[in-house]
Parts: C-alpha cells; sequence; structure tokens
C-alpha cells in the first residue's frame, strides 16, 4: 500500500472568522519507522521528583519496595517507553557507590547541582527494579563530571556483567543475581554549560567521550552511547561544539544529544503556541552537523539523534542553582501546567514525530513533579497535569510508520519565528490494521480552521479527540484534577470518502482512522 500525505490549504477565510483546510490522506511519503523509545521520560535526583514522587516508603499505596503504586499506574497509562537516570546536572557529582548497598549504611551528601542533601536512599538498584515494574527501558548516564573513565567503567560492570568479578559480585551480594542489562549510556550531561560541574571545552570533553566509550566498549560491545551534545541551539559553542565531539567520537557513538525548554516570554503567547519551530530548527541544524562530519569522514555510519530533556519549563521563575539554600530534599521547580502548555507539548511531540527518521530517543524532562506531566502530594494524592494527556494519547496511538505533511496555509505572524503555518502536523499509519491517525495542532490565537480530508475509500472516523478550553490558563490540580481532559468532538464525520473537522484556536487534535472505523 502506498502512503502519500499532502495538505493544502485554502487562504480564505469564512463567514465565521475562520479559514478553511484542506488536507489529504493517501498512504507514499513515510518519514520512517517510529522508534518507541521516542516516548521516553528523565528521572533525576531534583526536588521532588524521587522522593515523594516514584519512592515513598510509608505511602498508603506504598508496594514493599516504597515505590508509589498510584504513580507507577499513572506512568503505565503515560505510555512512557524509556526512562534516562539519574540526570542531569545530578550526575556531574554523583558517585554511584553512594546508592547502593545496606540503606542503613549509604552516606548523606551535598549534591552540588541542585545544593540539597541526597540521603541515598534511592540508588541504582532501586531505579533498575522500579523500571522493571512500571515497564520502561532504563536509560543509564555515567558521571563524566568529577569522574571519569574508571568510575564510569565500574558501574558498568556492576550494571551489565554476570558474576565472577568484584564489582558483579557487589551487585549480586546487593540482592540483583542477574545482570542489569542497560542498553544505553549517556557521556555525562550537558558538558558545554558553564553552570555544569566539571564544565569542559568541546575538545576536552570529546577526548574524554572518545576514551570512556573506548573502554566501556571493553566491558559490554553490545551498548549504545549517547554524546553531549549542546545544551539549546542558543548556546555559543553550538554546531562547533556537535562538530568537535563527532569528530572524536563518531565510530565509538550511536546518538548525540539535544536538549531544549520552552516558555512565554514577555507575554508573547502566540510565539510560545509557535515553539516548535525552535525545536525542529534544532532538529535539522544537529542533522545537518552530523552528516557533515559522516561526509569528512566517508562514512556509511549515520548519527541518529537523542532528545533527551525537552518540555516546557519557566526557567524566569527559577532563581537558579546558587539562588538555593542548602537544604533536605524539597519542592523545586514543580511548575503548574495550563491549556496552552498542553497545546505546545503536543506540537513538540509532533515535531519529534516529523523526524522519526533521525530522532531515535526522546525524554520528556521530568516525569514526576519537577516539571512533570504527573503531581503528588507528600503522602496524598497523584494526578495527571495538562501536557499528560497529549503525550498519553500519542504515545498510546501512533502507529509504527511516520507520514510526511506538507502545510500549504494559513500561516500566523509572530515576533519570535517570523511567519510560519498556522497547522502543525503529522501522521501515522499502521500496516497491521490499516488505521491512519493525524495529530494536528491548531496555533493561531484567534482563527479556527474548519479541516477537511479527503480519504481513501473505507476509511471512517474512529475518534475525534482535542485539548483545548474557553479558559487556556485553565490547571488540573489536587482539588479538580480533570478540570482540563481531552474532549471527544462529535462534529467531526465521514461523508462521501470525506472527513470533516473544526480545529477551535490554540488546540491540539487526534484523528483516528480506521477501515471500518473499529473502535
Amino acid at each position: 500500500m502506498s502512503i502519500v500525505v499532502e495538505l493544502q490549504v485554502n487562504r480564505c477565510k469564512d463567514l465565521s472568522g475562520g479559514s478553511v483546510a484542506r488536507l489529504a490522506v493517501d498512504p507514499a511519503f513515510a518519514v520512517g519507522a517510529l522508534d518507541r523509545r521516542l516516548f521516553g521520560s528523565f528521572v533525576e535526583h531534583m526536588g521532588r521528583c524521587v522522593y515523594t514522587g516514584i519512592y515513598e516508603p510509608g505511602h498508603a499505596t506504598a508496594d514493599p519496595d516504597g515505590f508509589r503504586e498510584d504513580v507507577l499506574a499513572l506512568v503505565r497509562e503515560l505510555g512512557v517507553t524509556a526512562v534516562r537516570y539519574p540526570g542531569g546536572n545530578f550526575v556531574s557529582n554523583y558517585r554511584w557507590e553512594d546508592g547502593v548497598g545496606p540503606k542503613d549504611q549509604r552516606p548523606r551528601r551535598l549534591d552540588l547541582a541542585w545544593r540539597a542533601v541526597e540521603p541515598n536512599q534511592f540508588g541504582t538498584d532501586e531505579f533498575v527494579a522500579w523500571s522493571r515494574k512500571a515497564g520502561v527501558e532504563p536509560i543509564w548516564a555515567v558521571n563524566l563530571g568529577t569522574r571519569g573513565i574508571t568510575e564510569a567503567v565500574e558501574l558498568l560492570e556492576y550494571c551489565n556483567l554476570p558474576a565472577g568479578t568484584a564489582t558483579a559480585d557487589r551487585r549480586v551480594a546487593n540482592g540483583s543475581t542477574d545482570p542489569h542489562a542497560i542498553k544505553v549510556w549517556c557521556l555525562g550531561n550537558e558538558m558545554d554549560g558553564p553552570w555544569q560541574i566539571g564544565h569542559k571545552t568541546a575538545e576536552e570533553y570529546a577526548r574524554l567521550a572518545e576514551e570512556t566509550a573506548n573502554a566501556m566498549r571493553r566491558v559490554d560491545p553490545s551498548v549504545e552511547f549517547v554524546a553531549c551534545g549542546s545544551s539549546n541551539r542558543h548556546m555559543e559553542t553550538f554546531g562547533d561544539w556537535e562538530r568537535t565531539v563527532l569528530e572524536r567520537t563518531y565510530d565509538l557513538v550511536e546518538h548525540i544529544s539535544l536538549h531544549a525548554y520552552y516558555e512565554p516570554k514577555d507575554g508573547d503567547q502566540q510565539s510560545f503556541l509557535a515553539a516548535a519551530e525552535d525545536m525542529d530548527r534544532f532538529i535539522d541544524s544537529v542533522v545537518a552537523t552530523a552528516d557533515h562530519v559522516k561526509a569528512l569522514k566517508r562514512s556509511d555510519k549515520e548519527i541518529t539523534l537523542s532528545f533527551d530533556e525537552w518540555n516546557v519549563w519557566r526557567q524566569q521563575d527559577f532563581p537558579g542553582e546558587l539562588g538555593l539554600d542548602i537544604r533536605e530534599v524539597g519542592p523545586l521547580i514543580e511548575d503548574i501546567y495550563t491549556v496552552d502548555d498542553a497545546v505546545v507539548v503536543g506540537s513538540l511531540l509532533i515535531t519529534l514525530l516529523r523526524h522519526a527518521d533521525r530522532v531515535k530517543i526522546a525524554c520528556l524532562a521530568q516525569l514526576v513533579n519537577v516539571i512533570g506531566p504527573i503531581r503528588t502530594e507528600p503522602g496524598g494524592r497523584a494526578w495527571r497535569q495538562t501536557i499528560f494527556h497529549p503525550f498519553a494519547l500519542t504515545a498510546k496511538y501512533a502507529g509504527s510508520t511516520v507520514l510526511r505533511t506538507e502545510v500549504a496555509g494559513p500561516e500566523i505572524d509572530t515576533a519570535q519565528y517570523g511567519r510560519v503555518p498556522a497547522l502543525w502536523s503529522t501522521a501515522t499509519y499502521e500496516e497491521s490494521t490499516g488505521e491512519v491517525v493525524l495529530f494536528v495542532v491548531n496555533r493561531s490565537e484567534t482563527d479556527k480552521v474548519d479541516l477537511e480530508v479527503p480519504l481513501m475509500p473505507g476509511l471512517q472516523v474512529v475518534e475525534h479527540l482535542a485539548l483545548y478550553d474557553d479558559d487556556r490558563s485553565a490547571v488540573n490540580t489536587a482539588e479538580d484534577p480533570d478540570r482540563v481532559v481531552p474532549q471527544h468532538i462529535d462534529g467531526t464525520e465521514v461523508a462521501n470518502d470525506s472527513c470533516t473537522a473544526t480545529l477551535p484556536p490554540a488546540s491540539w487534535h487526534m484523528i483516528r482512522l480506521s477501515p471500518g472505523g473499529t473502535r
């Protein structure tokens, strides 16, 4: 079955103040196969992500390991496939040995990243056990800030080797007979950032990453490595950093990382709704740099991308690490997400899918409490933030092949990105069922779009779910956890092999189309 996706939009306004769009789908231009690790997340020892987040002995729902079952249920519902751990900035000062063995013998340490006292009651073995219960693949980051090759090799040996060496035997003595079999390893975190403990120049980091990966391969040749790329595309060293790192590590690593956070600035909500433009350009630039190094090396190998930190985060409200007092672990950057935030998160997911040929891992940062889709009260309830919903629905229903879409109009004006398409879209196809799923965001603050989708014979609407609200600042709270939820759109229908739908301003949509329309 061929796959052709074409998006054409009539630029004329209708009488009700909206735009009329035509989106034609006939399954031929495929972006590529979807790697399910694109629906990853991130757990760092920061704020309440771990303690009173995923781990709270004594909680009414805690299992014998101290893991909150209410949070585990929400993680499974969210559809997370992989989780990166233990950082983040935290990892660059972390001694992994402090977090294994008898808990009453584990030391309390000052975490320099977030200036909190780390109790080390949750560490390597606990996270692996939690990952198994959550049904996610653990992704590990090693400390290349204050530590180096020896410690990284010993951690890999602890995790992945069977019994028979001193370090692997230590894991067995701690209760894990079978190896943890960690597949993906991140070579440090944001090493280009001057805020990072052990910050390095591109040349310094590239040399250390090269030697660390080379040594770790001798322990376990089957692992995948993620080299640190730029912390964001606005770093002064962006581009040159990626080139320098990949020239050293190209033959040793599989992926290079990208990090990006978005927030409204100076009240410019229209640019914020179009934030996917920045992510799209960021990905294009890193791909171009990686392919430049590939050409220089005359290599047949293709480097793929790990977008292993991304989300909406109001960084302007964060005082910075030195603005924090040394304290016990407690609340930190617990942003409360609005309807607009959820629409932006949905558009960023669309962007990652649009690059499924090169983005193979992505991690929504973070998972619980710290700018997370899941919130908890210590000793109390857990609930879904607004951003939970577009992620969960995309992870659940996106098909195995991502299709290319092209927008012909309408357009909106933004202060940050210029004139850009109002609609941001992608589609997926599942060959085993014939189901096509459309993911579309209307980024216009003011205009609705009346959408017409000519279909192949036999396709019917399974469901149309949308996230929007007349009050775009609405949020979910412990007292009203379902204030913002996806809405079933009843007016979407198929007649004469054409589907019609209305997309309100500032809205995220998922339209499922299937032969016979079977739910």
